[in-house]
């Protein structure tokens, strides 16, 4: 017996850092479906293959390995066992994810992989179709949510942080093109599910948007 937690939004909503603290806080295991993605577009970066040779990123879902593990008290997530954790989150893996996930047979893969580590186990799990396709019947679902400017904002802070050299302009832009790839995807769109607990997180702090989840997990569970 499994018990699931499902946290969909848009990039830059928070949902990363929010499934971290709260996996950490309720012992839950997290299942980072955006990173997978990310480590997926970093191969394809890796091995100097072009978004549109579909089938050579195709080819590459059954020779890469992902993995995820904790280090430090810390998500961490490997590619072929190399710690990527802080790299698929540079400026040349954020260009190119949103059309690497948008290919079907990598979502296929990906999710077939999520639905095994899940399998008997007490996850939360983040992304942008996970309380609709990857588990439908998840026990809570979570809709996060925040203006593309508060969103354009945060990650901004975060890239400067990690000494990412993008301005604001870019990172909005960078976020508007995302929502637009994401909600018109033909598979796995983002979307909210209809049995899903909305949270707009604009203008809180992430306690605030941590205890706003872990409230509405305890009036579920």
């Amino acid at each position: 017996m499994s018990f699931i937690v499902a946290i969909d939004g848009p990039a830059g909503a928070g949902k990363g850092t929010v499934t971290e603290e709260v996996s950490k806080r309720l012992g839950l295991v997290n299942i980072g479906s955006g990173s997978a993605y990310r480590a997926v577009a970093l191969e394809t970066i890796n091995k100097g293959i072009a978004i549109n040779e579909t089938e050579k990123i195709i080819d590459l879902l059954d020779k890469i390995k992902i993995e995820f593990g904790m280090k430090n008290n810390k998500d961490i997530i490997y590619l072929n066992g190399e710690d990527v954790t802080e790299r698929i989150r540079e400026k040349d893996v954020s260009q190119t994810v949103s059309q690497v996930s948008s290919i079907k047979e990598v979502r296929f893969k990906l999710n077939d992989i999520f639905r095994k580590c899940a399998d008997g186990k007490n996850v939360i799990m983040e992304g942008r179709d996970i309380g609709t396709y990857v588990f439908p019947n998840a026990d809570v679902k979570i809709y996060l949510d925040a203006t593309p400017e508060e969103r354009a904002n945060r990650r901004f802070r975060q890239n400067k942080e990690k000494g990412i050299e993008m301005t604001y302009e870019e990172v909005l832009e960078n976020i508007k093109m995302r929502d637009k790839n994401d909600m018109e995807k033909e598979i796995g769109a983002l979307a909210k599910a209809e049995d899903a607990i909305y949270i707009d997180s604009t203008g809180m702090s992430v306690e605030e948007e941590v205890q706003k989840v872990l409230d509405v997990i305890g009036k579920i569970n």
